[in-house]
């Protein structure tokens, strides 16, 4: 009997579901992967339950699991460098020019970094009477290619780094990374020295570069004004953004730092997250200049 008793009071202490949160069960089930959860999430927020910012920063979170450092690296060939085996006055308009807060540092080796200059450290060489700008350098942060930017951005944080310097398989330099280009990838857009002035237009344009014009352009720039400011003629809808119509022209999202031509446009993404291209610099290029 009391063997008897006790199964009874086990058996009550379970959860009861009604017949109708049973059939809902099995009709809508719980999401059991992240597809099925994103679909959950999508449908909340087209019933207002969540905010569209709030959802984009949820697939953030999913891509950034899913992307690794050189997914979004800067690649070397585009990496602003000061080289400290040079005369500080010749590299520091370059540091100027670029308003960047960190450099890698090299010292005359372009394939050797030796270590992060920051921009504020500078300071000292108009406040002190000697100055080395090696005494200023801190450690360089290496990492693989292959690293997942979740992993880094712990790293990052734990360790209050804010840029690695990426290697490849035979440990050459590949690219650079900042905690700031993984944060993009959750948060969108952070500020940097390719945003525009609220009164800026869309298309800036930038000095001529040998025989080509320059601009510096947003992706979100109607294909219309696009087609007029530069006068050509990208075919598509015209209401449709220029970094919409390269993603479908190329059939996918570009990296930051890709470059291609169009016709004799010379495209080069200079920001760009895993769903949208943000800015580019656009250069028009004599025929005999683009690459075959």
């Amino acid at each position: 009997m009391q063997e008897h008793s006790s199964k009874v009071r086990s058996t009550d202490l379970k959860p009861h579901r009604s017949l109708f949160e049973r059939l809902t069960a099995f009709i809508s089930p719980e999401p059991e992967n992240r597809a099925e959860l994103l679909e959950v999430l999508t449908d909340a927020q087209e019933r207002n339950l969540i905010d569209a910012d709030a959802l984009a920063m949820i697939e953030g979170v999913f891509q950034v699991s899913d992307l690794s450092a050189r997914d979004i690296m800067v690649p070397r060939a585009q990496m602003d460098v000061v080289d400290i085996s040079r005369p500080l006055e010749e590299w520091m308009p370059e540091v100027l020019r670029t308003a960047h807060s960190r450099f890698p540092a090299i010292d005359g080796d372009p394939e050797k970094v030796v270590g992060i200059l920051l921009a504020k450290d500078l300071l000292r060489y108009y406040a002190e009477e000697v100055f080395d700008v090696r005494d200023m350098l801190r450690p360089v942060i290496y990492i693989p290619e292959s690293k997942r930017l979740n992993v880094l951005l712990r790293d990052f944080r734990a360790n209050h780094n804010h840029m690695a310097m990426v290697v490849d398989e035979y440990g050459g330099v590949a690219g650079v990374i900042t905690i700031e280009d993984v944060l993009e990838q959750i948060v969108g857009d952070i500020d940097d020295e390719y945003d525009f002035d609220e009164e800026e237009d869309n298309i800036l344009a930038l000095e001529n570069k040998g025989n080509g014009k320059r601009w510096r352009i947003k992706g979100l720039t109607e294909l219309e004004q696009f087609n007029s400011v530069l006068g050509v003629h990208m075919p598509g809808n015209e209401l449709e953004s220029i970094g919409d119509f390269l993603i479908r022209h190329l059939g996918q999202v570009p990296h930051k730092g890709d470059e291609f031509e169009i016709g004799n446009l010379h495209f080069e993404v200079l920001r760009a997250d895993a769903v949208e291209v943000q800015i580019l610099q656009v250069e028009q290029r004599p025929a005999n200049l683009l690459k075959e």
